[in-house]
């Protein structure tokens, strides 16, 4: 109980409580929202544990598939409610919100002792290009909407399927690169600080095992509440379902990869911060919105790419300047004041839309 997240656990029963004598939704959405930080980074810590037994290999693809998977099963809520606009705006969030808000910290925290920061250039510029890929991914469904008039609501749902196979095929390649042909690219510096930073300590197999499964069924039922009082809280709060999706829905599910990525950045280890930043938002295009697509055919509600302008928009600006800033392989803390000026900037402007 030293971490003080871990206090936040005290939420869970609070948000059980609260659920079950159908109090005010506003302080159920509250509650299982903060329950899920903590819950979230056990679940990330559990992954780790068990990487450590199983090899680099199976390693690296178990911290791939459960990197984001807090927010996976949020959003699978969410498509089970028929709340589509709050899915997507939730990847949206995940997406910016890592490569501005997360990365932007942690370049602020590395650089506000040092002069220049260094990270690899090679395998920052391949991340900003598949971010490149996933902005293209969503600016199709929207172009195809916009310019073929005659086009039917079963014809787009295709395509997105379509889109989302192809964004599946590029991720599962992207995983053989990062863990197989040039993993030599994405192996930085390590020592005890930054492995007692993101946890890394010797855990049984079985209790890792363990933790990870009753995390993830608490992160279930807490999402599920959750999702039971967004629309009641956006009403009382006087804030649209996007921008519900967008910051906070996000911003809890990625909660955990926050405070690491920050952590790992204050001990100079760069690399290992913009890969968990990146690589976060990266496995939220590439990996989790093919998922929710596949997932929602099984709800009987097939979710599309169909993003609003705005959030386009918002996606394609920020991975622009995170390339910008990612290409030379260097960087500073004014650097990171940028980053979070632009996801201030389009966080006003997510909060004035109307609901």
């Amino acid at each position: 109980m030293k971490n003080p997240l871990n206090w936040m656990l005290l939420f869970v029963p609070a948000a059980i409580a609260l659920e079950l004598t159908h109090a005010d939704p506003l302080y159920i959405f509250i509650a299982s929202a903060i329950a899920i930080i903590p819950l979230a980074g056990w679940m990330g810590r559990a992954t780790e544990w068990m990487a450590e037994h199983l090899g680099p290999g199976i390693g690296g693809l178990l911290n791939a598939t459960f990197g984001n998977a807090a927010e996976l099963i949020i959003a699978v809520m969410a498509l089970r409610a028929g709340l589509h606009d709050v899915v997507k705006a939730s990847i949206t969030g995940s997406i910016i919100g890592n490569i501005l808000f997360v990365l932007g910290l942690a370049i602020i925290a590395g650089g506000a002792k040092r002069t220049e920061l260094r990270f690899n250039r090679t395998a920052a510029s391949l991340a900003t290009t598949l971010l490149a890929l996933s902005a293209i991914a969503l600016i199709v469904p929207a172009l195809f909407h916009r310019l073929s008039s005659n086009a039917s609501a079963p014809v787009e749902q295709t395509l997105s399927l379509e889109i989302a196979v192809v964004l599946a095929i590029t991720y599962i390649l992207s995983l053989v690169f990062t863990l197989h042909t040039h993993k030599h690219l994405y192996v930085g510096e390590g020592d005890d600080e930054s492995d007692a930073a993101i946890g890394m300590h010797a855990v049984p197999l079985w209790k890792s095992g363990l933790i990870l499964l009753a995390a993830t069924a608490a992160v279930a039922v807490m999402s599920e509440f959750l999702v039971g009082a967004v629309e009641h809280t956006a009403e009382r709060l006087g804030m649209s379902d996007v921008f519900i999706g967008v910051f906070i829905v996000a911003v809890v599910g990625n909660a955990a990869e926050h405070s690491t990525a920050v952590l790992v950045a204050l001990k100079n280890k760069m690399d290992l911060a913009v890969n968990i930043a990146v690589g976060s938002s990266l496995q939220v295009a590439l990996l989790v919105a093919p998922v929710l697509v596949f997932v929602s055919y099984g709800f009987g509600k097939p979710l599309d790419l169909l993003f609003t302008t705005f959030e386009i928009a918002a996606i394609v600006l920020s991975v622009g300047i995170v390339n910008l800033i990612a290409s030379d392989g260097e960087s500073n803390w004014m650097e990171g004041v940028l980053l979070l000026a632009v996801y201030a900037i389009l966080g006003l402007a997510f909060y004035t839309m109307p609901a």
